[in-house]
Protein backbone atom coordinates (compact mmCIF):
# COMPACT_ATOMS: atom_id res chain seq x y z
CA UNK A 1 0.00 0.00 0.00
CA UNK A 2 1.60 3.43 -1.01
CA UNK A 3 1.56 6.45 0.93
CA UNK A 4 3.46 9.17 1.09
CA UNK A 5 6.08 10.08 3.26
CA UNK A 6 5.57 12.18 6.23
CA UNK A 7 6.42 16.00 6.02
CA UNK A 8 7.32 17.48 9.08
CA UNK A 9 6.89 21.68 9.65
CA UNK A 10 8.78 23.50 12.51
CA UNK A 11 7.44 22.99 15.35
CA UNK A 12 5.60 25.74 16.59
CA UNK A 13 5.73 26.64 20.72
CA UNK A 14 3.06 27.78 23.18
CA UNK A 15 3.49 31.31 24.92
CA UNK A 16 4.45 29.00 28.31
CA UNK A 17 7.51 27.24 28.72
CA UNK A 18 6.29 24.03 28.10
CA UNK A 19 6.77 23.18 24.36
CA UNK A 20 3.34 21.87 21.65
CA UNK A 21 3.59 18.81 20.16
CA UNK A 22 5.72 19.01 16.61
CA UNK A 23 3.11 19.47 13.78
CA UNK A 24 2.97 16.24 11.51
CA UNK A 25 1.07 16.14 8.36
CA UNK A 26 -0.10 12.89 6.29
CA UNK A 27 -2.29 13.12 3.56
CA UNK A 28 -1.91 9.20 1.13
CA UNK A 29 -1.98 12.03 -1.24
CA UNK A 30 -0.58 9.30 -3.98
CA UNK A 31 -3.98 6.84 -3.01
CA UNK A 32 -5.96 9.88 -4.26
CA UNK A 33 -3.90 10.13 -7.91
CA UNK A 34 -4.09 6.53 -8.29
CA UNK A 35 -8.02 6.68 -9.12
CA UNK A 36 -7.97 10.04 -10.88
CA UNK A 37 -7.08 9.96 -14.86
CA UNK A 38 -3.43 9.37 -15.37
CA UNK A 39 -3.16 13.02 -17.11
CA UNK A 40 -4.22 14.62 -13.75
CA UNK A 41 -2.05 12.28 -11.66
CA UNK A 42 1.11 13.21 -14.14
CA UNK A 43 -0.08 17.08 -13.34
CA UNK A 44 0.30 16.24 -9.95
CA UNK A 45 3.77 14.43 -9.28
CA UNK A 46 5.79 16.94 -8.84
CA UNK A 47 6.37 18.09 -4.67
CA UNK A 48 5.86 21.89 -5.31
CA UNK A 49 2.12 20.89 -7.27
CA UNK A 50 1.13 18.52 -3.94
CA UNK A 51 1.89 21.09 -1.68
CA UNK A 52 -1.43 23.07 0.04
CA UNK A 53 -2.97 21.28 -2.46
CA UNK A 54 -7.13 21.30 -1.66
CA UNK A 55 -8.96 19.57 -4.04
CA UNK A 56 -9.11 18.46 -7.82
CA UNK A 57 -12.34 19.24 -9.61
CA UNK A 58 -13.43 17.27 -12.68
CA UNK A 59 -16.04 18.45 -14.65
CA UNK A 60 -17.51 16.81 -18.16
CA UNK A 61 -16.68 19.20 -20.98
CA UNK A 62 -13.85 21.14 -19.15
CA UNK A 63 -10.12 20.93 -18.49
CA UNK A 64 -9.37 19.53 -14.91
CA UNK A 65 -8.85 21.67 -11.94
CA UNK A 66 -6.24 21.96 -9.26
CA UNK A 67 -7.39 24.24 -5.96
CA UNK A 68 -4.82 26.26 -3.52
CA UNK A 69 -5.67 28.65 -1.16
CA UNK A 70 -6.65 31.83 -3.25
CA UNK A 71 -5.97 30.13 -6.15
CA UNK A 72 -6.96 27.80 -8.66
CA UNK A 73 -4.35 25.89 -11.69
CA UNK A 74 -5.92 24.14 -14.80
CA UNK A 75 -3.90 20.69 -15.12
CA UNK A 76 -3.02 20.32 -19.19
CA UNK A 77 -5.37 20.71 -22.44
CA UNK A 78 -7.38 17.81 -22.46
CA UNK A 79 -11.11 18.35 -21.64
CA UNK A 80 -12.89 15.68 -19.00
CA UNK A 81 -14.60 13.33 -20.82
CA UNK A 82 -17.64 10.67 -19.75
CA UNK A 83 -15.10 7.29 -19.54
CA UNK A 84 -12.78 9.44 -17.20
CA UNK A 85 -15.52 10.35 -14.97
CA UNK A 86 -17.01 6.75 -15.15
CA UNK A 87 -13.12 4.88 -14.73
CA UNK A 88 -13.04 7.69 -11.25
CA UNK A 89 -16.40 6.34 -9.71
CA UNK A 90 -15.42 2.13 -10.66
CA UNK A 91 -12.80 2.94 -8.25
CA UNK A 92 -13.84 4.45 -5.64
CA UNK A 93 -16.46 3.05 -2.76
CA UNK A 94 -20.27 3.42 -3.44
CA UNK A 95 -21.47 6.88 -2.97
CA UNK A 96 -24.43 7.92 0.17
CA UNK A 97 -27.20 9.50 0.42
CA UNK A 98 -25.08 12.83 0.16
CA UNK A 99 -23.72 11.97 -3.04
CA UNK A 100 -19.81 11.28 -1.07
CA UNK A 101 -17.74 8.93 -1.69
CA UNK A 102 -14.35 7.98 -0.20
CA UNK A 103 -10.90 5.67 -0.57
CA UNK A 104 -11.32 3.08 2.12
CA UNK A 105 -8.43 4.23 4.78
CA UNK A 106 -8.26 7.58 4.03
CA UNK A 107 -9.47 11.00 4.24
CA UNK A 108 -9.75 12.03 1.18
CA UNK A 109 -13.45 12.68 -0.17
CA UNK A 110 -14.89 12.84 -3.67
CA UNK A 111 -18.10 14.43 -4.07
CA UNK A 112 -20.43 13.77 -6.83
CA UNK A 113 -22.25 16.32 -9.42
CA UNK A 114 -25.32 14.56 -11.23
CA UNK A 115 -27.65 15.46 -13.90
CA UNK A 116 -31.74 15.24 -13.88
CA UNK A 117 -31.09 11.61 -15.06
CA UNK A 118 -28.71 11.00 -12.16
CA UNK A 119 -25.14 9.85 -14.23
CA UNK A 120 -22.00 11.46 -13.02
CA UNK A 121 -21.14 15.03 -14.77
CA UNK A 122 -18.69 16.25 -12.29
CA UNK A 123 -16.47 15.09 -9.17
CA UNK A 124 -14.91 17.05 -6.42
CA UNK A 125 -12.01 15.49 -4.97
CA UNK A 126 -11.06 17.14 -1.37
CA UNK A 127 -7.97 16.11 0.14
CA UNK A 128 -8.25 14.82 3.68
CA UNK A 129 -5.20 15.59 5.80
CA UNK A 130 -4.66 14.00 9.15
CA UNK A 131 -2.79 17.39 11.03
CA UNK A 132 -0.75 16.56 14.57
CA UNK A 133 -0.12 19.08 16.73
CA UNK A 134 -2.80 21.13 15.89
CA UNK A 135 -4.84 20.98 19.12
CA UNK A 136 -2.13 23.07 21.19
CA UNK A 137 -4.19 25.84 20.14
CA UNK A 138 -7.17 24.64 22.52
CA UNK A 139 -5.69 22.41 24.88
CA UNK A 140 -6.33 24.14 27.93
CA UNK A 141 -9.93 24.00 26.76
CA UNK A 142 -9.96 20.40 26.87
CA UNK A 143 -9.13 19.65 30.04
CA UNK A 144 -12.30 22.28 31.29
CA UNK A 145 -14.48 18.90 30.14
CA UNK A 146 -16.45 21.80 29.01
CA UNK A 147 -18.24 21.20 25.89
CA UNK A 148 -16.69 23.58 22.97
CA UNK A 149 -18.12 24.57 19.84
CA UNK A 150 -15.93 24.88 16.26
CA UNK A 151 -16.84 27.62 13.83
CA UNK A 152 -15.38 28.72 10.29
CA UNK A 153 -16.17 29.26 7.11
CA UNK A 154 -15.72 26.06 4.87
CA UNK A 155 -11.75 24.87 4.16
CA UNK A 156 -10.63 26.40 7.22
CA UNK A 157 -9.21 23.42 9.34
CA UNK A 158 -12.86 22.76 11.22
CA UNK A 159 -13.06 18.87 10.08
CA UNK A 160 -9.20 18.41 10.92
CA UNK A 161 -8.98 20.33 14.23
CA UNK A 162 -11.81 17.67 15.25
CA UNK A 163 -10.19 15.11 14.45
CA UNK A 164 -6.96 15.90 15.95
CA UNK A 165 -9.28 16.82 19.34
CA UNK A 166 -11.05 13.43 19.02
CA UNK A 167 -7.29 11.46 19.29
CA UNK A 168 -5.89 13.49 22.36
CA UNK A 169 -9.44 12.88 24.29
CA UNK A 170 -9.16 9.69 23.76
CA UNK A 171 -5.32 9.13 23.35
CA UNK A 172 -3.35 11.43 25.89
CA UNK A 173 -6.17 12.20 28.34
CA UNK A 174 -8.08 8.58 28.33
CA UNK A 175 -11.64 9.77 27.07
CA UNK A 176 -14.11 7.61 26.02
CA UNK A 177 -14.37 9.54 22.98
CA UNK A 178 -17.56 8.09 20.31
CA UNK A 179 -17.21 9.59 16.91
CA UNK A 180 -20.56 10.57 15.07
CA UNK A 181 -18.91 10.29 11.63
CA UNK A 182 -21.88 11.04 9.05
CA UNK A 183 -20.24 11.36 5.56
CA UNK A 184 -16.83 9.25 6.95
CA UNK A 185 -15.39 12.55 6.99
CA UNK A 186 -13.90 12.53 9.82
CA UNK A 187 -12.14 8.73 10.20
CA UNK A 188 -12.16 8.41 6.73
CA UNK A 189 -13.99 5.47 4.52
CA UNK A 190 -14.25 1.97 5.09
CA UNK A 191 -15.00 0.07 8.13
CA UNK A 192 -11.74 0.82 10.10
CA UNK A 193 -11.65 4.14 11.17
CA UNK A 194 -8.49 5.88 10.23
CA UNK A 195 -5.57 5.92 12.39
CA UNK A 196 -5.85 10.28 13.00
CA UNK A 197 -8.76 9.90 15.77
CA UNK A 198 -6.73 7.19 17.66
CA UNK A 199 -8.14 5.35 20.26
CA UNK A 200 -11.50 7.32 19.84
CA UNK A 201 -14.67 5.00 18.40
CA UNK A 202 -16.43 5.39 15.39
CA UNK A 203 -20.17 5.38 14.52
CA UNK A 204 -21.24 5.95 11.00
CA UNK A 205 -24.06 7.15 9.49
CA UNK A 206 -26.63 5.36 7.02
CA UNK A 207 -28.19 9.13 5.98
CA UNK A 208 -27.28 12.64 6.80
CA UNK A 209 -30.93 13.39 8.04
CA UNK A 210 -30.32 10.64 10.84
CA UNK A 211 -27.44 11.94 12.39
CA UNK A 212 -29.24 13.32 15.61
CA UNK A 213 -30.89 9.54 16.10
CA UNK A 214 -27.22 8.42 16.48
CA UNK A 215 -26.13 11.08 18.72
CA UNK A 216 -28.90 9.67 21.43
CA UNK A 217 -28.18 5.74 20.43
CA UNK A 218 -24.51 6.90 21.05
CA UNK A 219 -25.38 8.22 24.50
CA UNK A 220 -27.59 5.35 25.24
CA UNK A 221 -25.64 2.34 24.14
CA UNK A 222 -21.83 2.82 24.81
CA UNK A 223 -21.59 5.44 27.66
CA UNK A 224 -19.40 7.61 25.98
CA UNK A 225 -17.74 10.72 28.02
CA UNK A 226 -17.01 12.84 24.88
CA UNK A 227 -18.84 12.80 21.81
CA UNK A 228 -17.40 14.88 18.76
CA UNK A 229 -19.56 15.58 15.65
CA UNK A 230 -18.89 17.51 12.43
CA UNK A 231 -21.20 20.07 10.87
CA UNK A 232 -24.44 20.12 13.51
CA UNK A 233 -26.95 22.14 10.81
CA UNK A 234 -30.26 21.10 11.26
CA UNK A 235 -32.72 22.16 14.62
CA UNK A 236 -33.03 18.05 15.05
CA UNK A 237 -29.53 18.01 15.66
CA UNK A 238 -29.37 21.71 17.63
CA UNK A 239 -31.80 19.65 20.02
CA UNK A 240 -30.25 16.21 20.37
CA UNK A 241 -27.08 18.32 21.30
CA UNK A 242 -28.84 19.92 24.27
CA UNK A 243 -29.99 16.73 25.37
CA UNK A 244 -26.70 15.15 25.45
CA UNK A 245 -25.19 17.92 27.43
CA UNK A 246 -27.51 17.91 29.85
CA UNK A 247 -27.29 14.04 30.24
CA UNK A 248 -23.81 15.42 31.74
CA UNK A 249 -21.70 14.24 28.28
CA UNK A 250 -19.12 16.64 26.87
CA UNK A 251 -19.67 17.65 23.12
CA UNK A 252 -17.00 18.90 20.47
CA UNK A 253 -18.60 19.84 17.16
CA UNK A 254 -18.51 22.02 14.68
CA UNK A 255 -21.08 24.90 12.78
CA UNK A 256 -20.47 26.87 9.94
CA UNK A 257 -20.66 30.39 10.39
CA UNK A 258 -17.86 32.74 10.48
CA UNK A 259 -18.57 34.02 14.12
CA UNK A 260 -20.71 33.71 16.58
CA UNK A 261 -22.79 36.61 16.07
CA UNK A 262 -24.07 34.15 13.21
CA UNK A 263 -25.45 31.33 15.07
CA UNK A 264 -27.10 34.46 17.39
CA UNK A 265 -29.10 35.35 14.26
CA UNK A 266 -29.64 31.92 12.76
CA UNK A 267 -32.93 30.60 14.46
CA UNK A 268 -32.51 26.81 13.75
CA UNK A 269 -29.12 27.15 14.94
CA UNK A 270 -29.46 29.87 17.63
CA UNK A 271 -30.52 27.16 20.60
CA UNK A 272 -26.40 26.07 20.47
CA UNK A 273 -25.62 29.09 22.65
CA UNK A 274 -28.75 29.46 24.75
CA UNK A 275 -31.54 30.33 22.50
CA UNK A 276 -33.11 34.17 21.55
CA UNK A 277 -36.70 34.83 22.85
CA UNK A 278 -38.53 38.12 22.87
CA UNK A 279 -39.21 39.74 26.69
CA UNK A 280 -41.00 42.99 27.80
CA UNK A 281 -39.50 44.90 30.62
CA UNK A 282 -41.04 46.96 32.71
CA UNK A 283 -41.09 50.77 32.65
CA UNK A 284 -38.32 50.98 35.34
CA UNK A 285 -36.34 48.44 33.75
CA UNK A 286 -36.66 49.71 30.69
CA UNK A 287 -35.56 53.70 31.78
CA UNK A 288 -32.63 51.49 33.81
CA UNK A 289 -31.54 50.23 30.29
CA UNK A 290 -32.70 52.78 28.38
CA UNK A 291 -33.84 50.96 25.61
CA UNK A 292 -37.54 49.93 24.58
CA UNK A 293 -39.87 47.81 26.67
CA UNK A 294 -39.77 44.54 24.06
CA UNK A 295 -35.66 43.34 23.75
CA UNK A 296 -34.54 40.05 22.47
CA UNK A 297 -32.36 37.51 25.73
CA UNK A 298 -31.12 34.68 25.86
CA UNK A 299 -33.77 32.31 26.31
CA UNK A 300 -31.43 29.24 28.17
CA UNK A 301 -27.93 28.34 29.18
CA UNK A 302 -25.61 27.64 26.06
CA UNK A 303 -25.48 23.81 24.94
CA UNK A 304 -21.73 24.66 24.46
CA UNK A 305 -20.14 27.28 27.20
CA UNK A 306 -16.90 27.37 25.02
CA UNK A 307 -16.75 28.94 21.13
CA UNK A 308 -13.82 28.97 18.75
CA UNK A 309 -13.85 31.28 16.25
CA UNK A 310 -11.26 29.94 13.46
CA UNK A 311 -10.83 32.98 10.90
CA UNK A 312 -7.96 30.55 9.13
CA UNK A 313 -5.61 28.02 10.10
CA UNK A 314 -3.68 30.03 12.30
CA UNK A 315 -5.40 32.81 13.89
CA UNK A 316 -8.82 31.66 16.34
CA UNK A 317 -10.58 33.54 18.50
CA UNK A 318 -12.12 31.60 21.60
CA UNK A 319 -14.85 32.72 24.08
CA UNK A 320 -14.27 31.12 27.34
CA UNK A 321 -17.43 32.52 27.97
CA UNK A 322 -20.52 32.44 25.25
CA UNK A 323 -23.19 33.60 27.60
CA UNK A 324 -21.96 36.69 28.34
CA UNK A 325 -20.74 36.89 24.95
CA UNK A 326 -24.02 36.49 23.71
CA UNK A 327 -25.71 38.87 26.02
CA UNK A 328 -23.76 41.42 25.03
CA UNK A 329 -24.19 41.03 21.22
CA UNK A 330 -28.08 40.95 22.81
CA UNK A 331 -27.33 44.28 24.12
CA UNK A 332 -25.90 45.94 20.77
CA UNK A 333 -22.12 45.59 22.89
CA UNK A 334 -19.30 44.37 21.36
CA UNK A 335 -17.57 40.90 23.30
CA UNK A 336 -13.99 40.35 23.39
CA UNK A 337 -12.50 36.59 23.08
CA UNK A 338 -9.26 36.15 23.00
CA UNK A 339 -7.08 36.15 20.24
CA UNK A 340 -4.89 32.94 19.86
CA UNK A 341 -2.27 32.87 16.87
CA UNK A 342 0.72 31.11 15.87
CA UNK A 343 3.26 33.67 14.49
CA UNK A 344 5.90 33.63 11.52
CA UNK A 345 8.38 31.43 14.20
CA UNK A 346 6.01 28.80 14.65
CA UNK A 347 4.95 30.31 18.23
CA UNK A 348 1.71 30.79 19.78
CA UNK A 349 0.74 34.09 21.24
CA UNK A 350 -1.85 34.66 23.31
CA UNK A 351 -3.61 38.23 23.87
CA UNK A 352 -6.60 39.67 24.38
CA UNK A 353 -8.69 41.66 21.62
CA UNK A 354 -8.72 45.44 21.60
CA UNK A 355 -11.69 47.27 22.89
CA UNK A 356 -14.31 48.07 20.46
CA UNK A 357 -13.90 52.05 19.04
CA UNK A 358 -17.54 52.64 19.00
CA UNK A 359 -20.04 50.24 20.38
CA UNK A 360 -23.18 49.96 18.74
CA UNK A 361 -25.42 51.02 21.40
CA UNK A 362 -29.38 50.04 21.85
CA UNK A 363 -32.29 52.10 20.23
CA UNK A 364 -31.82 55.27 22.60
CA UNK A 365 -32.53 58.58 22.19
CA UNK A 366 -30.71 60.45 19.64
CA UNK A 367 -27.86 62.52 20.33
CA UNK A 368 -27.73 65.79 21.63
CA UNK A 369 -26.37 68.15 19.50
CA UNK A 370 -23.38 70.80 20.82
CA UNK A 371 -24.57 73.43 22.73
CA UNK A 372 -23.43 76.37 20.75
CA UNK A 373 -26.08 75.03 18.01
CA UNK A 374 -29.89 75.34 18.41
CA UNK A 375 -30.93 71.99 20.04
CA UNK A 376 -34.63 70.97 19.19
CA UNK A 377 -36.37 72.17 15.93
CA UNK A 378 -40.05 71.97 15.87
CA UNK A 379 -41.99 68.78 15.04
CA UNK A 380 -42.34 69.89 11.25
CA UNK A 381 -39.85 71.87 10.22
CA UNK A 382 -41.13 74.26 7.97
CA UNK A 383 -38.91 77.16 6.41
CA UNK A 384 -41.03 80.48 6.88
CA UNK A 385 -40.89 83.33 4.64
CA UNK A 386 -39.55 86.94 6.71
CA UNK A 387 -40.54 89.47 6.05
CA UNK A 388 -37.96 91.73 7.41
CA UNK A 389 -35.29 89.84 4.85
CA UNK A 390 -32.38 88.28 5.89
CA UNK A 391 -31.82 90.37 9.55
CA UNK A 392 -33.51 87.63 11.29
CA UNK A 393 -32.87 84.58 8.86
CA UNK A 394 -30.78 82.21 11.70
CA UNK A 395 -33.54 82.46 13.91
CA UNK A 396 -35.49 80.02 11.44
CA UNK A 397 -36.38 77.00 13.17
CA UNK A 398 -34.41 77.54 16.48
CA UNK A 399 -35.78 77.79 20.04
CA UNK A 400 -36.44 81.37 20.90
CA UNK A 401 -36.76 82.82 24.75
CA UNK A 402 -37.28 86.42 23.93
CA UNK A 403 -34.86 88.71 21.87
CA UNK A 404 -32.77 87.29 19.17
CA UNK A 405 -29.41 87.23 20.86
CA UNK A 406 -30.51 85.53 23.58
CA UNK A 407 -31.46 82.61 21.37
CA UNK A 408 -27.79 82.48 19.78
CA UNK A 409 -26.15 83.40 22.91
CA UNK A 410 -27.79 81.30 24.92
CA UNK A 411 -26.45 78.07 26.92
CA UNK A 412 -29.05 74.91 27.05
CA UNK A 413 -29.68 74.15 30.93
CA UNK A 414 -27.66 71.00 31.55
CA UNK A 415 -30.24 68.46 33.20
CA UNK A 416 -29.54 65.23 35.09
CA UNK A 417 -33.10 63.15 34.92
CA UNK A 418 -33.29 60.17 38.01
CA UNK A 419 -36.41 58.02 37.82
CA UNK A 420 -37.93 60.51 35.09
CA UNK A 421 -38.81 59.79 31.92
CA UNK A 422 -36.66 60.67 29.33
CA UNK A 423 -38.76 60.21 26.38
CA UNK A 424 -41.28 62.53 28.37
CA UNK A 425 -38.49 65.12 28.86
CA UNK A 426 -37.74 65.84 25.63
CA UNK A 427 -41.51 65.76 24.37
CA UNK A 428 -41.35 68.62 27.02
CA UNK A 429 -38.53 70.26 25.46
CA UNK A 430 -39.58 70.31 21.44
CA UNK A 431 -43.13 71.44 22.48
CA UNK A 432 -42.59 74.50 24.97
CA UNK A 433 -39.02 74.93 22.28
CA UNK A 434 -36.86 74.45 25.90
CA UNK A 435 -32.91 75.23 25.97
CA UNK A 436 -32.75 71.93 27.73
CA UNK A 437 -29.93 69.49 27.22
CA UNK A 438 -29.67 65.89 29.01
CA UNK A 439 -26.74 64.71 30.36
CA UNK A 440 -25.87 61.00 31.52
CA UNK A 441 -23.49 62.25 34.83
CA UNK A 442 -24.47 64.30 37.54
CA UNK A 443 -21.16 65.90 37.73
CA UNK A 444 -21.77 67.10 34.04
CA UNK A 445 -25.19 68.75 34.71
CA UNK A 446 -26.59 72.45 36.40
CA UNK A 447 -29.45 70.42 38.12
CA UNK A 448 -30.96 67.50 38.66
CA UNK A 449 -35.02 66.66 37.94
CA UNK A 450 -35.67 63.73 40.00
CA UNK A 451 -39.20 62.08 41.36
CA UNK A 452 -39.84 61.67 45.01
CA UNK A 453 -39.51 57.64 45.33
CA UNK A 454 -36.32 57.74 43.15
CA UNK A 455 -34.16 59.72 45.96
CA UNK A 456 -35.09 57.09 48.14
CA UNK A 457 -34.66 53.78 45.86
CA UNK A 458 -31.21 55.79 44.83
CA UNK A 459 -29.49 57.96 47.81
CA UNK A 460 -26.20 57.84 45.46
CA UNK A 461 -27.68 60.26 43.25
CA UNK A 462 -28.31 63.20 46.14
CA UNK A 463 -24.88 61.97 47.67
CA UNK A 464 -23.09 62.79 44.35
CA UNK A 465 -25.10 66.32 43.72
CA UNK A 466 -24.24 67.57 47.00
CA UNK A 467 -21.10 66.88 46.41
CA UNK A 468 -20.64 68.48 43.24
CA UNK A 469 -22.86 71.61 44.32
CA UNK A 470 -25.88 70.50 41.71
CA UNK A 471 -29.15 71.64 42.82
CA UNK A 472 -31.85 68.93 43.19
CA UNK A 473 -35.83 69.97 41.82
CA UNK A 474 -37.89 67.13 43.10
CA UNK A 475 -41.52 66.64 41.51
CA UNK A 476 -44.55 64.86 42.76
CA UNK A 477 -45.18 62.19 39.59
CA UNK A 478 -43.90 61.53 36.31
CA UNK A 479 -45.83 63.18 34.42
CA UNK A 480 -45.43 65.95 31.14
CA UNK A 481 -46.97 68.59 33.14
CA UNK A 482 -45.06 67.93 36.26
CA UNK A 483 -42.08 68.12 33.77
CA UNK A 484 -43.07 71.25 31.84
CA UNK A 485 -43.42 73.24 35.30
CA UNK A 486 -40.47 71.54 36.72
CA UNK A 487 -38.03 72.99 33.92
CA UNK A 488 -39.91 76.15 33.85
CA UNK A 489 -38.91 76.64 37.52
CA UNK A 490 -35.21 75.59 36.78
CA UNK A 491 -35.05 77.52 33.63
CA UNK A 492 -36.44 80.14 35.68
CA UNK A 493 -33.22 80.22 38.73
CA UNK A 494 -30.95 79.38 36.32
CA UNK A 495 -32.02 82.66 34.09
CA UNK A 496 -33.85 84.59 36.31
CA UNK A 497 -36.60 85.09 33.95
CA UNK A 498 -39.08 83.52 33.09
CA UNK A 499 -38.17 80.44 30.68
CA UNK A 500 -41.78 80.76 28.60
CA UNK A 501 -40.83 81.49 24.94
CA UNK A 502 -42.52 84.69 23.67
CA UNK A 503 -44.58 85.26 21.65
CA UNK A 504 -44.50 84.38 17.87
CA UNK A 505 -44.14 87.01 15.43
CA UNK A 506 -45.75 87.69 12.59
CA UNK A 507 -43.65 85.47 10.12
CA UNK A 508 -44.23 82.65 12.92
CA UNK A 509 -47.61 82.52 12.37
CA UNK A 510 -47.24 82.74 8.37
CA UNK A 511 -50.49 80.38 8.08
CA UNK A 512 -49.21 77.78 5.20
CA UNK A 513 -46.04 77.14 7.38
CA UNK A 514 -48.81 76.25 10.91
CA UNK A 515 -50.51 74.12 8.11
CA UNK A 516 -47.55 72.08 6.95
CA UNK A 517 -46.43 71.76 10.57
CA UNK A 518 -49.80 70.51 11.21
CA UNK A 519 -50.12 67.82 8.34
CA UNK A 520 -46.91 66.64 8.92
CA UNK A 521 -47.42 66.16 12.78
CA UNK A 522 -50.67 63.83 11.96
CA UNK A 523 -49.25 62.11 8.87
CA UNK A 524 -45.49 61.09 10.97
CA UNK A 525 -46.47 60.95 14.59
CA UNK A 526 -50.01 60.63 15.52
CA UNK A 527 -51.30 58.07 13.37
CA UNK A 528 -48.30 56.05 12.79
CA UNK A 529 -47.04 56.28 16.13
CA UNK A 530 -50.58 56.69 17.86
CA UNK A 531 -48.89 59.31 20.09
CA UNK A 532 -50.27 63.09 20.78
CA UNK A 533 -48.75 66.14 19.66
CA UNK A 534 -48.46 69.71 20.68
CA UNK A 535 -48.15 71.79 17.98
CA UNK A 536 -46.34 75.75 18.59
CA UNK A 537 -47.77 78.73 19.83
CA UNK A 538 -50.28 80.55 17.49
CA UNK A 539 -52.21 83.01 17.11
CA UNK A 540 -56.02 82.12 17.38
CA UNK A 541 -56.98 82.29 14.03
CA UNK A 542 -54.19 79.97 12.48
CA UNK A 543 -54.81 77.33 15.64
CA UNK A 544 -58.58 77.37 14.41
CA UNK A 545 -57.35 76.56 10.80
CA UNK A 546 -54.90 73.57 12.60
CA UNK A 547 -57.69 72.30 14.21
CA UNK A 548 -60.11 72.18 11.06
CA UNK A 549 -57.22 70.56 9.14
CA UNK A 550 -56.46 67.73 12.21
CA UNK A 551 -60.45 67.32 11.63
CA UNK A 552 -60.40 66.44 8.54
CA UNK A 553 -58.53 63.25 9.45
CA UNK A 554 -60.91 62.53 11.96
CA UNK A 555 -59.07 63.12 15.32
CA UNK A 556 -59.69 65.18 18.30
CA UNK A 557 -57.40 68.26 19.00
CA UNK A 558 -57.83 70.99 22.06
CA UNK A 559 -56.08 74.14 23.10
CA UNK A 560 -53.88 74.22 25.89
CA UNK A 561 -51.88 76.93 27.91
CA UNK A 562 -52.50 80.93 28.62
CA UNK A 563 -52.09 84.24 27.17
CA UNK A 564 -49.57 84.08 23.69
CA UNK A 565 -48.94 80.23 24.62
CA UNK A 566 -51.44 78.71 23.58
CA UNK A 567 -51.47 76.15 21.58
CA UNK A 568 -53.20 73.08 20.06
CA UNK A 569 -52.65 69.53 21.32
CA UNK A 570 -53.57 66.71 18.57
CA UNK A 571 -54.84 63.37 20.34
CA UNK A 572 -54.54 59.63 18.37
CA UNK A 573 -57.67 57.77 17.26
Amino acid sequence: MARTPVQETPSPVSASPAAITPQRITDDLDRLLEVLPAAVGQALAPAEAREQLLEVVLDLGRVPEARYPGRAVALGEAVVERADLAAVVQNLGAFGGDNRAGIERTLHRISAIRNRTGAVVGLTCRVGRAVFGTVAMVRDLMDSGESLLLMGRPGVGKTTALREIARVLADDLDKRVVVIDTSNEIAGDGDIPHPAIGRARRMQVARPELQHQVMIEAVENHMPEVIVIDEIGTELEAQAARTIAERGVMLVATAHGNELANLVKNPTLSDLVGGIESVTLGDEEARRRRTQKTVLERAAEPTFPLAVEMHSRHRWLVHRDVARTVDLLLRGQLPRPQVRELDANGELQLREAPPPVAPKALPSPAPLPPPSRPRFTPLAPVPLPDPQGSQHSDLEGCSALGDTAAVSDARPLQLYCAGVSEQLVEQAVRSRRLPVQQVPLVEEADAVLSIRQQLGRDPEVRRRAQASGVPILVIKADTLPQIQRGLERLLQRQGGTSPSPAAPSAAQDDAHGALEECRLAVEQVVLPQGRPVELLPRQEGVRQMQAELAARYRLRSAVFGSGPQQRLRIFPP
